[in-house]
């Protein structure tokens, strides 16, 4: 099952009113001066895969972890995850001021964005806590189809008593919502010495997961999922074209990408000429993840900045390997599973939930090529951008508040994570969960490569007008491989430093 989600701007708030007229003027001109407003983006939710996994992968430091040193260690495996009882607690006073019998036959409501699988399974843990927590606490859930909906829903309710006390939603919505201070700082609850993280549960988060939610000294959520997008690798066709190692820099990687462009090109079968090389992708979280690699990205210190010389060299890379033939482009993105599995593109993008479709692609093609994914190559260093959705709760009573919190504890314990993994394809969220996920890793090798490049991961902007920015960004990529604006006029240029300069305006208007 796939999950779509939209930004938009919900009309009922006066402020979501404002946002809607700046995200109108974020746009960027078609070949015939008319304006283009922005893509959707999207997040596809794609499950199992089968392939072998290499266990020592997992054996890697999280050196920019929390301040003690964190490793994601793959131990002996212990039995296949069950449904975890709700976790003991010291017995020591706490510090939030709530008498436990008060939690008995408390109801909380949770508002998520999946639909399928997804929901099918959160639905089911979220009884399995009701069946098991020894405070009485009932939880009902509320799927609201995807995070536009999700979105639209809660901005709406939240000057109400109807609203939700627990919501499955981006960290940037969290931005948005705390602007009028609807979201609960976690942190009392994090380290409540009752209730609480230990401090080798808090390290037991990778940085890059846990440092999302934590901006200004407040902590606004807690990991629910987190992804990334990755460059894939034909190890196979590589090394028939002569290259035994992964490019781990811009200029291996235009090698690599040029000598399989001009493998095709050479061949006897005229319909791959433009191919080979780089299948480029648009989406924002590619375009940052190539920013970040020469050592740029979209902030200047807390504001929007694209027009910077890093930023100019990494767009000028790519559109350069684009016009030298050497990265090419399908006029439908869904085909790319397949252009990848036949051997059209030494290199293609994905996301790591995408995984198991590009696995079935290589079956039915009956290929069985090698591959493996890779962080984006630069200047700088390497490009991997972590994204995903937050446990929020919102401010409510403390007796609610403290139920809540009671069960995003629970829905993060390794056992629940390793269930999600097992569904979603996506990144366990604790280094613990790997002791469960040994049979799962051993059929998942691209996952596991995935993992081994958690190191040097970093976050998204952490601003509440990046739900709509980040669309901008795509776009504005995308637009630098639209050929029938060569030679035009700057304002529908396709040439990297006019697009940044576009994307400045752009920004400045919908942070605002």
């Amino acid at each position: 099952m796939k999950n779509h989600f939209h930004v938009f701007l919900p009309a009922p708030v006066p402020q979501a009113q404002a946002n809607r007229a700046a995200l109108k003027s974020a746009v960027f001109n078609d070949k015939n001066g008319n304006l283009r407003f922005l893509r959707s983006f999207r997040m596809t939710r794609l499950k199992s895969v089968c392939s072998k996994f290499i266990t020592l992968l997992f054996l890697f430091s999280l050196a920019a972890c929390q301040p003690a040193s964190t490793k994601f260690t793959n131990t002996p495996s212990t039995q296949a995850a069950s449904t975890p009882q709700a976790a003991s607690v010291p017995d020591v006073p706490s510090l939030l001021g709530v008498k436990e019998e008060t939690l008995k036959g408390l109801t909380i409501q949770v508002w998520h964005p999946w639909f399928g699988v997804e929901a099918n399974l959160f639905e089911s843990q979220a009884q399995a806590f009701n069946q098991t927590n020894p405070y009485g606490i009932i939880v009902q859930s509320t799927s609201q189809i995807d995070y536009n909906e999700l979105f639209q829903s809660v901005t709406a309710v939240l000057p109400t008593p109807n609203r939700p006390q627990v919501v499955i939603g981006l960290p940037e919505h969290a931005l948005a919502w705390n602007a009028d201070n609807y979201v609960t700082d976690l942190n009392n609850y994090v380290n409540d010495p009752k209730y609480g993280f230990s401090d080798s549960d808090v390290k037991d988060f990778p940085s890059a997961f846990w440092n999302q939610d934590s901006i200004g000294g407040h902590r606004l959520g807690l990991p629910a999922e987190r992804s990334a997008r990755f460059l894939l690798y034909d190890v196979t066709w590589a090394r028939q074209l002569g290259f035994d190692v992964a490019p781990t820099t811009a200029d291996e990687f235009k090698t690599q990408a040029c000598a399989a462009h001009a493998a095709l090109l050479n061949d006897k079968d005229r319909s791959n000429d433009a191919m080979g090389g780089w299948l480029v992708d648009a989406q924002s979280m590619t375009a940052l993840s190539w920013l970040t690699a020469f050592g740029g990205g979209a902030l200047d210190g807390n504001n929007y900045r694209f027009l910077t010389p890093n930023n100019i060299a990494a767009f000028t890379f790519v559109k350069e390997l684009f016009d030298a033939g050497c990265a090419w482009s399908l006029p439908d993105s869904s085909g790319a599973f397949d252009a990848f599995a036949n051997r059209k593109a030494l290199f293609s993008t994905a996301s790591l939930e995408d995984l198991s479709d590009q696995s079935r692609a290589f079956s039915a093609a009956n290929n069985s090529d090698e591959w493996t994914v890779l962080a984006f190559p630069g200047t700088v260093q390497s490009g991997l951008i972590i994204y995903g959705s937050s446990y929020i709760i919102l401010n409510s009573t403390a007796e609610q508040q403290l139920a809540s919190w009671l069960f995003v504890r629970w829905m993060l314990s390794s056992e629940n994570q390793a269930k999600w993994v097992q569904v979603t394809d996506l990144f366990p969220l604790r280094a613990s969960s790997l002791d469960l996920l040994k049979d799962y890793g051993d059929s998942h090798p691209q996952w596991g490569a995935a993992i081994a490049l958690l190191p040097s991961a970093e976050i998204q902007p952490q601003l509440a007008s990046w739900r709509t920015v980040r669309i901008m960004l795509g776009d504005g990529f995308d637009n630098m491989f639209r050929t029938e604006l060569n030679n035009q006029p700057v304002v529908i240029s396709n040439q990297p430093a006019a697009i940044l300069q576009q994307m400045d305006t752009i920004a400045h208007d919908l942070a605002k």
